[in-house]
């Protein structure tokens, strides 16, 4: 079920452009179980471009060109820190959001993690978990076919925008605005 969901994420909603990041070539048995059951689905979505990447020669990729891709999808190992790698690389962990998705059941969470060194201080910038509320909210639009949750997460992903564009924004992307009052900003937005 998960990976039709991925295919049709990339088919419905995206640039019809799925990159698989894997190590086969050391991790043959758990990693061939991945690629093997990503090409038995992708014969039924000829429209997308599939790509298959070993992960070390994907951080150079996403580093010299990360607009190259649309969606990655890899193991929770390699996510963990391709997720740390591209945030860093938009401007903060606070912008990176994350999903871990099974078959039934999927968990958003902020790509810096709990932040315990500025845990109370209200610095934190919220963007990150709240685009993977958003994200999360597309993969439940995806897997109940309910369009309503596809809207919300693009008017998350909009409202947040919108607060980088005007420096509604916390400190670590330049900004001035507590934890709290970025939230509200964005609140705000997805208002309007």
């Amino acid at each position: 079920m998960t990976l039709i969901v991925v295919y049709a994420y990339c088919d419905r909603t995206r640039n019809k452009h799925l990159t698989i990041v894997h190590k086969h070539n050391v991790l043959k048995v758990t990693d061939g179980l991945f690629l093997d059951s990503y090409d038995l689905i992708a014969k039924k979505f000829p429209s997308i471009t599939v790509e298959k990447i070993l992960v070390d020669a994907m951080m150079a990729h996403v580093v010299r060109d990360p607009a190259r891709f649309d969606v990655i999808v890899t193991t929770n190992m390699f996510g963990d820190i391709l997720s740390d790698l591209t945030s860093e690389l938009s401007g903060s962990l606070g912008l990176g959001g994350t999903i871990n998705a099974g078959d039934q059941f999927a968990m958003g969470q902020a790509a810096h993690g709990s932040a315990p060194d500025i845990a109370g201080q209200g610095v934190a910038n919220p963007f990150s978990q709240m685009l993977s509320a958003a994200m999360l909210s597309a993969w439940h639009a995806q897997c109940s076919n309910n369009l309503s949750y596809l809207k919300a997460s693009q008017s998350i992903e909009s409202s947040i925008e919108a607060c980088i564009k005007q420096k509604k924004i916390t400190r670590d992307i330049g900004g001035s605005l507590t934890t709290a009052q970025t939230g509200k900003a964005v609140r705000e937005h997805s208002k309007a």
